[in-house]
């Protein structure tokens, strides 16, 4: 079975959406996290764990892989270019990451109605899965690409 294509013109949304958060994003750009792609309510993030990152256990700090998680859905509830924000968030670590490894945390919608939605994410190294979170959000006032061009007077 083959996942439904977006139409071009909600993915053509998403993409413009996800390039107007990346410009505000200094948290997401000082982790090193990359967008890698996002869809309507999907979103893929990277981040290396860099030696900053690591705990004194020699593994990577949780903030840390909560923080990209975080992002992945962040990325994915706003590709409708209507702001949306965490109202809650949990997150289960299931196995450490280590200095050098590339986190991978895929994003995806799973409920969405009315100024609500849930979205699970998974934090993967390679098919090793990291951690399990799972985000509520909600949808507040303005549109992501209206509050940049506010933002830009």
């Amino acid at each position: 079975m083959t996942k439904p294509r977006p139409d071009s013109a909600a993915q053509a949304l998403a993409e413009a959406t996800a390039r107007a958060m990346w410009a505000r994003d200094r948290a997401a750009q000082a982790l090193g996290i990359e967008i890698v792609r996002v869809a309507p309510g999907r979103a893929l993030a990277t981040m290396m764990v860099r030696r900053d990152m690591v705990n004194g256990l020699a593994i990577c700090h949780g903030g840390l892989i909560f923080s990209l998680a975080d992002t992945a859905f962040a990325y994915a509830c706003n590709t409708y270019n209507r702001n949306t924000v965490a109202a809650a968030c949990h997150i289960d670590f299931l196995n450490p990451a280590k200095e050098g490894e590339t986190l991978a945390a895929a994003a995806v919608e799973r409920a969405l109605s009315g100024r609500t939605g849930v979205y699970d994410v998974t934090v993967r190294v390679g098919r090793r899965t990291i951690a399990l979170f799972r985000g509520k959000s909600y949808r507040i006032a303005g549109e992501v690409m209206a509050s940049l061009e506010e933002a830009a007077r």
